[in-house]
């Protein structure tokens, strides 16, 4: 049986030939662990990129560069950064030009492993019930997240001067649960 050169009602065949284009300039980013191109404004900020262009909500609007609750917080090359106030050109290099380096971003969709497992914290923060209505949820885990890869046994002083805002009042939640997520990866639970 033969496979015909065009369907039924379908778009006519270009005529001719084809010819590929070159690869379009622009942003390289590692974004949870996958590779993506932005060809578009290089001022947009990280935040839009990701929730509007990449449909990964969890990074949540937070204020003006960074001034509000830390909802808007992600990981960029392992330093905990407000994505509001980060564009995609500062991630190219900024004014002083391109990079080579592909920057490396994580966002709290990242925080699970590629079968799905929980990071430590973000179980934690379930078995503690320390979400409220959820919007600095993601904000909470990312500097979470920052705090013990730098201490693996925080005080309550250190976490109290995590830069997040919790509206409902999850502060105390949030403390324990950070605490069970460190003796956990710590090893002593």
């Amino acid at each position: 049986m033969a496979v015909p050169v065009q369907a039924q009602g379908a778009p006519p065949l270009p005529s001719g030939s084809i010819t590929p284009e070159k690869m379009r300039e622009g942003i390289d980013l590692d974004i949870n662990g996958e590779r993506f191109r932005h060809t578009g404004d290089p001022q947009m900020p990280l935040l839009w990129y990701l929730r509007d262009v990449l449909q990964l909500t969890g990074t949540k609007y937070a204020g003006e560069h960074g001034s509000g609750n830390g909802a808007d917080l992600v990981l960029i090359n392992g330093k905990l950064t407000p994505a509001t106030g980060v564009t995609l050109e500062d991630l190219h290099g900024g004014k002083e030009g391109k990079t080579d380096k592909v920057p490396k971003v994580v966002t709290v969709e990242g925080l699970a492993d590629a079968t799905g497992k929980l990071h430590p914290l973000q179980q934690a923060f379930i078995d503690e019930d320390a979400i409220g209505c959820g919007y600095c949820t993601p904000g909470w885990l990312m500097a979470g997240k920052d705090l013990l890869d730098r201490k693996r046994n925080p005080s309550d002083d250190d976490i109290d001067q995590l830069p997040n805002l919790c509206r409902c009042g999850c502060q105390t939640r949030v403390r324990r649960a950070i605490k069970r997520a460190a003796s956990v990866i710590g090893g002593t639970k």
